[in-house]
């Protein structure tokens, strides 16, 4: 190019700086504008479309939060369902052993550790180091003799109101 600029058929042509690249040609004016367009890169994402995206993110884990809740409640009545039959044999266990279950003062820490009161387990052996919780945090609710069972035992959870007698408690059936 050098000091003489664009020729084009004896014609000067000038460089124009600009957002795109442009040729003009001062001979003609700026009628004729013969414009080179050098794309420039998208760099980003714009406003609108980052809203966009985060939008349907927002919808989309409503939904799979909407269609979880149920799993979580049939998940807590499941645990309920282990644990109170792994009590119950347990239960049974100390029942075979000592010929009675624990009474309602005992509870079911007669399990973890030997129970002072009346009557006392001849043979005791620690069944449980510590009594599992209900998926509440709270401790299973045990009666012997039960309210609902006269002849045998009541062992249940309080459910989520943590209330016993109450219309959410879970018997684990």
């Amino acid at each position: 190019m050098g000091q003489d600029g664009l020729r084009s058929k004896n014609r000067q042509l000038e460089i124009v700086e600009d957002s795109a690249s442009v040729i003009r040609d001062p001979d003609e004016g700026f009628s004729r504008l013969v414009e080179m367009t050098m794309k420039r890169k998208q760099q980003g994402f714009t406003l609108l479309e980052i809203m966009l995206v985060v939008t349907i993110i927002a919808l989309l884990l409503g939904t799979a939060i909407y269609k979880l809740a149920g799993n979580v409640e049939y998940a807590r009545h499941t645990r309920v369902q282990a644990d109170v039959q792994g009590i119950t044999t347990q239960l049974k266990l100390y029942e075979s052993m000592n010929g009675f279950y624990p009474t309602t003062e005992q509870g079911l820490q007669a399990l973890v550790s030997q129970p002072d009161t009346d009557p006392k387990p001849t043979r005791w052996y620690q069944l449980y180091k510590d009594m599992p919780k209900d998926p509440w945090q709270n401790e299973y609710i045990y009666r012997n003799p039960g309210q609902k069972n006269s002849s045998g035992y009541d062992l249940y959870s309080a459910g989520p109101d943590r209330k016993p007698d109450t219309a959410d408690d879970d018997w684990g059936e």
